[in-house]
């Protein structure tokens, strides 16, 4: 089975908690806090597999969650951080947010990902401990993992693609000058899945060619296969547009070959002005008189033509050396970049939600986690940055709710991994 998109859930784990504790040990009264750190959360990391064509491993399971860390011990024993989990996917394979659509990564390299990222684990009272403040019966919760829903689109990496009507001989081409070896017979749509083969043309020159199966009229409008595929010619940088110049079907060469195009214009707007070289196929069994109409019909769009029979393989030898010299002047293969994180808008109400704890004389703010993306471009040592963070911390309501739980100057309050003093 082909398959070329999934959507799945991702919750990388939440960090551990640190521990409070405190030092015991015989003749030593009064040892202290050693509360340790909690661990860190796995992250979700994703990596490209050679060995891997579609994304049907993705299409019954669709939540993948990492382990949390542990929590911190005592002896300021830090909790053990959680292996990550790493999932594999295709090469090609494009990672989206799937409330937005926001492109996350293109795993186009063998270089890993990290999707979704682990929380960080929470402080030990170790931390908190002060001249003032030497029995602190408190720590910090570890902060909590990133959960997300993800689309994944597979879009072949492939030098070249095959583009035609079914049964002109796409997937003859691709087994005379590659390596692959597509079903081939007398039918429509023998081949329901695309088709990657390598073409070597020796001294360490090669590229690879992709057979683009079910493109037919509708098919941007999904009539077919090829609403399913069409997203695999967006990263060839050059396209073989295959005809059969006999007309042996009782289709006109040229129709075909406009509407196909009509169908990649539908689709994406882009892919028209991706080189085309038209491969005008069965020739053996075309009269002179036809094959001269079409060579005057190309010639005057300006598109190299080459007349081929794919089944002996004559003329196919002349056209893989053109084609490797075009891709030699083109740019390489289509990468996607990320697109920029959207900014969220934390002056909505439902937005600002959090929670006030009180111990002692310490005023903690936890269960906000909107507020630790604003925490990541928090500079302490920097006023101006300072000052943004105590904005947000007015516009928020935080302020408000520290006043009504009794904060005096000189308190603490703790919001993650700040903390600061209050002053009126």
């Amino acid at each position: 089975m082909f398959v070329d998109v999934a959507k799945i859930v991702l919750k990388a784990g939440d960090g551990g908690n640190g521990a409070v504790t405190f030092h015991r040990e015989k003749y030593v009264a009064a040892g202290g806090p050693d509360g340790g750190d909690g661990g860190r959360g796995g992250d979700i990391i994703f990596m490209s597999d050679d060995n891997m064509s579609t994304l049907a491993e993705f299409r019954y399971k669709r939540k993948y969650t990492a382990e949390n860390g542990e929590n911190g011990g005592q002896a300021k024993c830090r909790g053990k951080s959680a292996p990550n989990l790493v999932l594999r996917v295709p090469l090609g394979t494009l990672v989206k947010n799937a409330q937005n659509g926001r492109i996350i990564a293109d795993i186009s390299d063998h270089e890993p990902v990290v999707i979704a990222k682990g929380g960080n684990g929470g402080w030990g009272n170790v931390h908190f401990a002060t001249a003032t403040r030497q029995v602190p019966h408190f720590a910090k919760s570890g902060n909590p993992g990133d959960q997300l829903e993800v689309s994944l689109e597979l879009k072949l990496l492939a030098d070249v693609g095959i583009i035609g009507f079914p049964n002109v001989g796409k997937s003859t081409l691709i087994s005379v000058v590659s390596e692959a070896k597509p079903k081939i017979a007398n039918y429509h749509f023998t081949t329901i899945t695309p088709v990657l083969g390598v073409v070597n043309l020796g001294e360490g020159t090669s590229f690879v060619m992709a057979d683009i199966p079910g493109l037919i009229e509708g098919a941007a409008e999904g009539v077919g296969l090829g609403h399913e595929f069409l997203r695999h010619v967006e990263r060839c940088r050059l396209l073989l547009h295959v005809i059969d110049v006999s007309g042996s079907e009782g289709r006109e060469p040229i129709e075909d070959f406009e509407q196909i195009n009509h169908e990649l214009r539908v689709y994406n707007e882009e892919l028209c002005n991706r080189e085309q070289i038209v491969v005008g196929n069965k020739c053996d069994m075309a009269n002179e008189e036809q094959l001269e109409r079409l060579r005057k019909y190309f010639a005057d769009k300006g598109l190299k033509f080459f007349e081929i029979m794919a089944a002996i393989g004559d003329g196919t030898s002349e056209l893989i050396n053109y084609v490797a010299a075009e891709l030699a002047k083109l740019p390489p293969i289509k990468r996607y970049e990320p697109d920029p994180e959207l900014v969220e808008d934390f002056t909505a109400p439902s937005k600002r939600t959090f929670k006030l704890r009180v111990e002692g004389d310490v005023y903690i703010i936890e269960s906000a986690p909107w507020l630790l993306k604003i925490l990541e471009t928090v500079d302490p040592e920097d006023y101006e940055s300072l000052q943004y963070f105590q904005r947000v911390l007015q516009s928020s309501g935080i302020i408000e709710a520290l006043i009504n739980a009794g904060v005096q100057d000189g308190d603490t309050v703790s919001v993650y991994d700040i903390e600061f003093n209050y002053v009126s």
